[in-house]
């Protein structure tokens, strides 16, 4: 009879355990800063603003709900409801995909662009002051290789 992974899996040793529980606190605790922030600011949350990101960064402003889904690693349907509500402050509209008539877009409108690109300094001020200005440039390199390694070795499954 095959092992459950639980009973395969070593425990971590405390090197690996004061790594792991440092990557959660820390990540956790900066998620919440900058989501304070951007709301409390320019009442959008990280999420809004990660999707206001990707549509601005697109050639027409607009992307299919399945990439756009795929692109903030989000289910579908969380990001149909999340997109819903930001049709309602009208920084989103959703159209019909042109190529297919099936696929649905999710479109940046004047209003989404303005209020990026009121929130941008506040996000980019928020990343260098609880992260970016903490580590020195070979920290930063380290950090931004451990986490395309682990981008990558998650998203080949």
């Amino acid at each position: 009879m095959a092992q459950s992974a639980q009973e395969a899996a070593p425990w971590l040793t405390p090197v690996e355990m004061r790594a792991w529980r440092g990557y959660m606190d820390g990540n956790q605790r900066l998620m919440e800063v900058l989501n304070r922030e951007l709301q409390d600011e320019h009442d959008l949350s990280l999420a809004d603003y990660r999707i206001l990101v990707m549509l601005s960064e697109s050639p027409d402003g607009s992307l299919r709900m399945s990439d756009l889904a795929d692109g903030v690693l989000s289910s579908r349907s969380r990001l149909t409801h999340q997109i819903r509500r930001m049709e309602s402050q009208g920084i989103v509209v959703r159209d019909t995909c042109a190529e297919d008539g099936r696929g649905v877009l999710a479109r940046i409108t004047e209003e989404g662009r303005q209020r990026l690109a009121a929130a941008a300094p506040t996000h980019v001020a928020g990343v260098r002051q609880n992260l970016v200005d903490l580590l020195t440039p070979k920290e930063l390199e380290v950090l931004a290789a451990v986490f395309a390694k682990v981008d990558k070795a998650i998203g080949d499954r």
